[in-house]
């Protein structure tokens, strides 16, 4: 009989950094479709080349991530920085913040637009409650942050297989057409190899923010083996709506309405009805919740660390509500005095200033643990 309970135990703890990063990851324009059509749509059947490449830089740094953590036994971003690149630790702390600030900004104002167009919200009756469930949440803690990203997760797959198979059983010959004939139509760059994967670990790189949010949940990995199983589940259960959503577009292949659309998945569900944009619009409210709580929550931990060090005590549930609301609060002002379209120019630059003090030297320093000997 005890079997049972440590079986169901180390499942979770293989499945919960998976089911963390990708209910963070999935939030804003993933969740929408619009990044998708920029990282694999717009190549029609060459895109899917992108999405495997995709799927191997998602596994290989959540790896990499999960035993670098598990034999340095750190499990907060500015501890796994110093063992990464030192001192420089500090040029991460802010290309995080200032990125987290930037993304939170764009998820509460696509929230408040999403609502209003799919549930009739009000736009800031939309961001204010994007605002109070994110501040709940981290206001509760982690183990509650857990459960709830983990029905949100099961919910999540659940709608987008739903979605998919709605679109594709309603239009599975112009699915097959765009396979059988290999329609690139749309963009002329999609039959060079190299370019797809490399779009595909550009789309990798954009998402490096996201793994500071799981590091809370490593600490009950155990051993190097459970750190490989649950990091290629982590790529997977991150990769696998990118394709559902992938082989809903080619669906619409090459449809300018669609593929031009901010909010795609919105085109592709207006011929089956109300019940199916309202169930769209409460599954990517509640993914923009996630991404949000994710970033904030990842920044709490390195706060409580801080904390912890000095005076020996953790944050309270009420300080950690407290930085959750002014990160949301910042963002929201930020956003409204036209941040926006600065986001949209900076964006890539402090992307690739994670790739330089997160991505580049975990890719060097962390292979070599898992070649490494047992103590």
């Amino acid at each position: 009989m005890s079997s049972i309970p440590n079986m169901r135990s180390r499942f979770s703890r293989i499945m919960l950094p998976g089911i963390i990063l990708q209910s963070v990851l999935i939030g804003g324009g993933f969740a929408t479709g619009r990044e998708i059509v920029e990282y694999g749509g717009r190549f029609g059947a060459s895109g899917w080349i992108s999405g495997l490449a995709i799927l191997a830089g998602f596994s290989l740094l959540a790896i990499l991530t999960f035993e670098a953590c598990r034999q340095w036994n750190v499990y907060d971003y500015k501890s796994l920085l110093k063992r990464l690149i030192g001192r420089g630790w500090i040029a991460y702390e802010i290309s995080y913040l200032i990125l987290g600030v930037l993304i939170i900004a764009v998820m509460a104002s696509a929230a408040g637009e999403i609502l209003n167009s799919t549930l009739g919200f009000n736009v800031w009756i939309g961001i204010v409650l994007i605002i109070f469930l994110v501040g709940f949440l981290n206001y509760m803690g982690e183990n509650f942050i857990a459960r709830m990203k983990t029905i949100g997760t099961i919910a999540l797959f659940g709608a987008y297989t739903v979605f998919g198979i709605a679109v594709f059983s309603s239009r599975s010959s112009q699915v097959f057409d765009v396979f059988f004939n290999w329609n690139t139509s749309f963009e002329t760059e999609s039959n060079d190899m190299f370019f797809l994967i490399w779009t595909g670990i550009t789309y990798v790189g954009y998402n490096l923010a996201v793994y500071p949010s799981t590091l809370f949940t490593l600490k009950q990995i155990h051993s190097r083996r459970e750190s490989i199983i649950s990091g290629v589940i982590a790529g997977l259960l991150m990769t696998i709506p990118w394709f559902l959503t992938y082989v809903a577009i080619m669906a619409y292949y090459p449809d300018s309405d669609v593929l031009g659309a901010a909010v795609p998945w919105l085109k592709m569900l207006e011929p089956f009805g109300p019940v199916f944009i309202v169930i769209f619009g409460i599954v990517v409210g509640w993914t923009l919740v996630e991404t949000a709580t994710g970033i904030i929550h990842a920044f709490i931990g390195r706060v409580d660390a801080e904390v912890f060090q000095k005076n020996k005590n953790h944050l309270s549930g009420l300080h950690k509500a407290l930085i959750s609301l002014i990160a949301l609060i910042a963002a929201m002002f930020l956003a409204q005095v036209g941040i926006i379209n600065l986001i949209a120019k900076g964006y890539s630059f402090m992307a690739y200033a994670m790739i330089l003090f997160y991505g580049v030297p975990l890719l060097i320093k962390a292979p070599q643990l898992l070649f490494k000997k047992p103590d």
